[in-house]
């Protein structure tokens, strides 16, 4: 099995992974108008063989089967003001 990984041109650090190179056929359009003109990123098996940055291959494997496409969204940032409080406490 291959996946097809698209970058957001409208949002920083977001992915979309499908089955078929262009084919978003079973991609919400709601979700395809606020994604953007995708732009190829790259085409990867999901055999294990390579492994994906800031996704689970299991999770991605499930999501094109079942529904099919992956959205990856950039990761929390990082609260640290949260931190240095937390920090703090210890000391």
């Amino acid at each position: 099995m291959f996946c097809v990984i698209y970058r957001s041109t409208r949002r920083d650090q977001t992915y979309l992974y499908v089955e078929k190179r262009d084919d978003f056929s079973r991609v919400p359009e709601t979700l395809m108008q606020s994604f953007g003109q995708p732009q190829l990123a790259m085409i990867l098996p999901l055999d294990g063989s390579k492994k994906l940055a800031g996704a689970d291959l299991e999770k991605v494997k499930e999501a094109l089967t079942t529904q099919g496409y992956y959205l990856q969204l950039p990761p929390p940032p990082e609260n640290l003001l949260k931190q240095h409080l937390a920090d703090n406490d210890k000391q």
